[in-house]
């Protein structure tokens, strides 16, 4: 079946339909991976958006059982080709029945080289995939330009409080969207990581008297979430040691008076360098996000940068003065992807052991 992309300056892309075959209208953004591509459709941190993947085969290894979170995320999924023979010793089923599973609606055989380039050139648009070949653009691209992504963190969380027993440190994570990973990183090390839904009051985790706390990754503008921005303000006044990646390294920010803005196109793939000025090394990360903390507009007296975005310069972490937190833009959970930063998650482990 004939599928088309149709973006919100007009361009078209005809394809064929994989997955659902419902209309769809979301963000369009471009994840450069060559592999973790059941990582991206289980990231939380893409709800509201339709993924285009540069590499030009997805799907070789099948569904293998390595899913971030419950379900599939994104709204939509553009590729140039589908592998239709996945071979892996662990593969599961097929990429084309997972999102036909999910109710993702996708399109293959798009020139995804093509479409990255009009991203990269004029920045993240709106668009529509849908099958009708009768579609009528002056009537869908008034509805593009209208898309919001909204608000997507309440959609993304869990529903109630869970834990993963330890012997180690308590951890209080908050759930803004979090990878699977982030807890299984901290539960490898020892810690019981009691995972919170994104609304919890600072009280609550206060009560609870954790050793540490998590802030996670997550979807969305930062700057919409208002109500959430003052439980971390509150948490930050706190003398528990808190870590904090990509949307929560964003809140954390905005809830010490530092401002942030959206990116062209954004950093998403696995391949982003990113350097640790505290020993000038370089690190190769994983990266999924649309927004960047401007650090000009946060206090030096507060906190200083820590990571800087080797390709663009872009604010990559900052380090709290006179406080037991860090924050850092990038995954150092990773997984699959670059584990270079992983040493993020021991520096964390340190700072809470320090603080008994």
């Amino acid at each position: 079946m004939k599928a088309f992309l149709i973006l919100e300056d007009g361009t078209v892309f005809t394809g064929t339909s994989i997955g659902s075959t419902r209309d769809m209208i979301s963000e369009i953004v471009f994840n450069t991976s060559m592999t973790g591509y059941l990582e991206v459709l289980t990231d939380p941190s893409y709800a509201g958006q339709a993924v285009v993947m540069t590499y030009p085969l997805i799907g070789n290894y099948g569904i293998t059982p390595d899913m971030e979170s419950k379900k599939a995320w994104p709204d939509g999924y553009i590729v140039r080709e589908l592998s239709r023979m996945p071979s892996n010793f662990r593969c599961e089923g097929s990429i084309q029945d997972f999102l036909k599973e999910q109710d993702i609606p996708g399109i293959a055989g798009v020139d995804t080289r093509a479409l990255t380039k009009i991203l990269r050139e004029k920045g993240t648009m709106n668009g529509m995939i849908t099958t009708n070949e009768d579609y009528d653009l002056d009537e869908i691209l008034p509805k593009l330009h209208a898309y919001k992504v909204g608000d997507v963190v309440s959609k993304v969380t869990c529903e109630a409080p869970y834990m993963l027993e330890g012997t180690g440190p308590r951890v209080a994570l908050m759930d803004f969207g979090a990878k699977n990973n982030i807890a299984k990183s901290l539960h490898r090390r020892g810690c019981q990581v009691t995972v919170y839904p994104a609304g919890t009051s600072a009280e609550e985790i206060i009560a609870s008297k954790p050793d540490g706390i998590m802030l996670s990754n997550g979807p969305g503008d930062p700057e919409t979430c208002t109500e959430i921005i003052a439980e971390i303000r509150k948490l930050y006044e706190t003398e528990i040691p808190i870590f904090a990646i990509c949307l929560g390294h964003q809140l954390m920010a905005l809830a010490n008076g530092a401002k942030t803005y959206k990116l062209k196109y954004g950093h998403r793939g696995g391949n982003h360098p990113v350097k640790d000025l505290t020993n000038n090394r370089v690190y190769i990360s994983s990266q999924n996000h649309g927004y960047a903390v401007d650090a000009s507009t946060m206090d030096p007296a507060v906190a200083q940068e820590a990571f800087v975005n080797v390709n663009d310069g872009t604010n990559e972490g900052l380090s709290y003065i006179g406080k037991n937190i860090f924050t850092v833009q990038f995954h150092p959970e990773a997984c699959p992807g670059p584990q270079d930063s992983g040493y993020l998650f021991d520096r964390f482990m340190d700072m809470m052991k320090g603080a008994n």
